[in-house]
């Protein structure tokens, strides 16, 4: 009886889900040189209300218009740094998963080498000072009249 439940609720869970596998609609191009473009401009920008999944992954509304402005644009002959641009200029460089190296960007590059500098800079003054504990520590006699528990 009891393996009976688990199959039905294991098959419940699988029918609900299977619905959310064909959320996201991809156009077919009438071209495969359109359609490696879109591909590349969709798996490109950040999907604005996700915002960590690409467009081609997010099954959001809003994803899904952004998806059908780039084919339209693209069945309209423009060119992707035409598509970059008109996305970059209503959203900002947040939309491009790999924004350019700009004054308004340059923070987002440089921030990982400052971090990992500022980290192994901490780490270096942590392991020196406690290098030096370790040594003084060594150098002073203990003094056996204590307790065990008034020697630290």
């Amino acid at each position: 009886m009891r393996a009976r439940v688990v199959a039905v609720a294991t098959l419940s869970a699988l029918l609900l889900a299977a619905p959310a596998a064909f959320a996201i609609a991809f156009h077919k191009m009438p071209t495969p040189q359109l359609q490696a473009r879109y591909e590349r401009l969709i798996h490109g920008f950040r999907c604005m209300q996700c915002q960590d999944e690409s467009l081609a992954n997010s099954p959001v509304d809003l994803a899904a218009d952004m998806r059908r402005q780039i084919r339209t644009m693209l069945l309209a002959g423009d060119s992707d740094q035409q598509i970059r641009n008109f996305f970059v200029s209503r959203y900002g460089y947040f939309i491009l998963f790999k924004p350019p190296f700009v004054a308004s960007t340059a923070w987002l590059w440089l921030s990982p080498g400052v971090l990992l500098i500022v980290g192994a800079t901490a780490a270096a003054l942590v392991i020196r000072r406690r290098s030096t504990m370790v040594a003084r520590d060594n150098d002073e006699p203990v003094d056996e009249s204590l307790p065990r528990e008034s020697r630290s």
